[in-house]
Parts: C-alpha cells; structure tokens; sequence
C-alpha cells in the first residue's frame, strides 16, 4: 500500500533568514563574521552606508571669520603631556572593536557621543580619546595589510543584505548567492566609511564647548592626514585662532571672545607643514592655500616667529654698544700715545664701526640668499624684513608651484589650465613671481 506524500510545509521569512545566517556562520571566518552574522542589516545600512551629505567647501584662501560661539574654559593654551598616558585606548583593547565595519562604526560613535552629550565643558582628556579613536579606525581602514579583510566585510554586507532581498524571487536567489559585488561598489563603499571617520573627527573639534588645544590640533592633523582629507583642515585652523573661549559659571557656559592675533595662537610649523603635505598628496590647491594662508600667513604666526628668532639678535644688538666700550677702555689702557679718555673714544668708535659694516652685510647676505627659492621668488621692491619675516610662505607657495607644475626643467613654464592661472595671480598679489625668467635654468646669459 502506497505511503502518503506529506507536502512540505512553507517556511516563514524568518526561518529562511536564520538557515542563511547558519550556513555563512560555518562557511565563513569567524573573526570576520561573527559578528556581522547577527546584526540586522538595516543598522548597518543606517550606520555604516549612509549617504554622505554633499558640502562645497568654499575657497580656503578667503574662509570667512567663524560666527560660532565655540571654546573652552581654559584661559591659556596647554601642551603639557599628563594626559598622554589617558588620552586614547590601546591598540590591544581597541582590536576587539575592529573586527567588523560595524563594531567600527560603534567604536568612534561612542566616543563621539562621550563630547557631545556632555552638557557642560568636555574634558581635554574626553575630546582626545574620541580624536585618538578616530585615528585607531583610520590606522586600520587605511592600512594595505588588511584592505583585503575589508572588502571582505563589505563583501559580507552586501551579500547578505541581496540574499534578504531576493528571498521573493525564487528562481534569481541562486544567482544572487554567485555573484561578488563588484570592485567599484566595494570602493565606493570604503570612501563613505572614510568620510564618515572624518565627518566625525570634525564635528568633535568643532564643538562649540570643546577648546582647541595644540595637542588636540596636532591630533586631528594626524586623523585627517592618515585619512588623506584635508578639506577642513584651513577652516579648524582658523578655528584654532578665533574660536571663542568657553567659561563655565554657575552651571552655564558663557563664551568669551579671543585675539586671533595673539603669540599663544600660533599654529607650529611642524603641524602646518604636515597639513600642508596631506593637502598635496591629495591634489587639493584649495586646500593647500588655505592652509598657508590661515598657517604662515597669520600675525600670530609672525609675531611668534619675531620672538623666537628676532629676540636673541635684538638682545645681541642692544648689548653690542656696552660691550664695546668696556673692550675700548681695556684697549686705552695698553697703549701711552694719547691720553685715556682719546683712546677710549678711538677704540670705541672702531669696534662699533667694525661690527656694524660685517653685521649689515652679513643681513644682506641672509635676507637676499636665493638658492633655497626653486619657481617662486620675490618681486622687486620688497623689503628685506618682509622677505625673511614671510621666507616660510615662500617657501611653501614654492613647494605647491612644484608640486603642481611640471618636474622636467626644461618643461617649466609651459603649465597651463584654470587652477595654475589662479595660482600665479595669487602669488603674484602677495608680492613673489612664479618663474622668474632671468632665474629660470638657461635663461642667465
């Protein structure tokens, strides 16, 4: 006697989804997918893919004066190390966070979500842990060893997510299973999370209650530096200049305003030559003129340089004279063919007229040297204080025009195009010239 057939019962969505799931749970690497398994997909669409917002980013060179009411109530700026020790997870602790786009995502989340939350003042140490966790996850997505493992979890998500999505369609689920995303997808994919480290980074530091130290501006250079961004880098320096100090009293922040134009809000050249790189390998001018223009070219900048290289020359100079007539009394009295007072007279004037004719064409030597200069020099009429006051700018509008124009010699001067054309007119109002015939290589005779 013929057994009955038993029709298979239809099973619901759910249960589909879950023999999914299990069989990329044991066909896949646990390190890799453990987590990303378990996780509903719309999250990881909603936090990790989310489109990123398009913002033009207006010219660098002329970024208008910040109107937020932003800062910190720290009355001097800190560079103090105490907090290097606090500041920041371990790479250790950090690595069981990295092992999915997501736990990514929720890593730099958390500490962005520490700053801003906070209704009163962030902490210094708070502000450098969400920057230095920036950096962990840059460190990782940037890095060439492991680019394979995640465009292996990207991999991961959007298989997952067509597989979902395709369980109405029978006859195309297979398909679907066979088929890799392709390469320009996965690209695409890793930009957003690039711009999504670095949207993060920028919105911690521009915070308005978060006060701009130079340890946390070195930070975020290094975030963006690492994620090849330099789009915000002219407009946080700014911010490091003018941003309004926070004041916390009586369980309110009041904000103070603050002299752009002060020593203590001198970017370091260190810093802004790091800004500066990041912005060439990016192939971003307007970037790298903004940074120039709110790094070197900012009173503040000046100001710190007079002091720090103009005080011991000024202190030589002003000692110079007393110096001079203690030797000339010392002189008048080795000798008896005048009197004292008449050689002490002879002596000093001597000394002093000799130090003064080395010393003025030791200056004129320094101040006019010009085998450093390479495309840019300075037009002539500008004085010699101005050149070695704004030597820094040169040198650094020097290094764009190189790095934008062509490396033949013999090809130099032939640049053409919309962005070198803005570039020489630029140069050319801060008073230097782009390629200088009568200094250009065969051109000197």
């Amino acid at each position: 006697m013929p057994r009955p057939v038993t029709v298979p019962r239809s099973r619901s969505v759910c249960q589909i989804c879950d023999s999914i799931i299990g069989r990329r749970l044991h066909s896949t690497k646990p390190a890799l997918s453990a987590r990303n398994a378990t996780r509903p997909q719309t999250q990881v669409e909603r936090i990790v893919l989310e489109p990123r917002a398009p913002q033009r980013r207006p010219l660098a060179s002329a970024v208008s004066p910040t109107k937020k009411t932003t800062s910190n109530s720290r009355n001097a700026r800190s560079t103090s190390g105490e907090d290097d020790g606090t500041i920041g997870p371990a790479p250790k602790t950090a690595s069981g966070d990295l092992s999915s786009i997501t736990n990514m995502m929720t890593y730099i989340e958390k500490a962005k979500s520490k700053v801003l939350s906070n209704r009163r003042i962030p902490p210094e140490a708070d502000v450098g842990a969400a920057l230095q966790a920036c950096r962990v996850v840059a460190d990782y997505i940037m890095d060439d060893t492991v680019q394979p493992q995640i465009a292996h979890m990207v991999n991961e998500l959007d298989t997952t997510a067509a597989e979902l999505l395709s369980l109405d369609k029978p006859n195309n689920a297979q398909s679907s299973k066979s088929s890799d995303p392709p390469t320009a997808s996965i690209t695409a994919q890793v930009k957003q999370i690039i711009d999504k480290i670095s949207d993060t980074a920028y919105s911690v530091i521009a915070h308005p209650p978060v006060f701009i130290t130079p340890d946390l501006l070195e930070k975020y250079v290094e975030v963006q530096a690492r994620l090849g961004k330099p789009e915000t880098l002219p407009q946080v320096f700014q911010m490091y200049a003018s941003k309004p100090m926070p004041r916390e009293t009586r369980g309110s922040i009041s904000y103070a305003k603050q002299n752009p134009n002060k020593i203590a809000n001198a970017i370091e050249p260190k810093v802004i030559e790091k800004a500066l790189d990041t912005a060439i390998e990016a192939r971003s001018l307007d970037a790298a003129v903004g940074i120039i223009e709110n790094g070197y070219g900012t009173k503040a900048f000046i100001r710190n340089k007079l002091l720090r290289q103009g005080l011991l020359p000024a202190g030589t100079f002003a000692a110079t004279p007393m110096a001079a007539y203690i030797l000339a009394m010392n002189f008048s009295g080795s000798q008896n063919a005048m009197d004292s007072a008449t050689a002490t007279n002879v002596a000093f004037a001597g000394i002093l007229a000799y130090v003064g004719f080395t010393a003025s064409i030791g200056i004129v030597a320094l101040t006019t040297a010009n085998d450093q200069m390479k495309r840019v020099t300075w037009a002539p009429g500008i004085p010699l204080r101005v050149r070695w006051i704004r030597e820094e700018e040169r040198a650094a509008l020097d290094k764009i025009a190189c790095a934008w124009g062509f490396r033949e010699k013999w090809r130099q001067g032939e640049e053409e195009g919309a962005e070198w054309d803005a570039l020489r007119e630029y140069i050319g109002h801060k008073g230097m010239v782009l390629d200088r015939t009568e200094l250009m290589e065969g051109m000197d005779y």
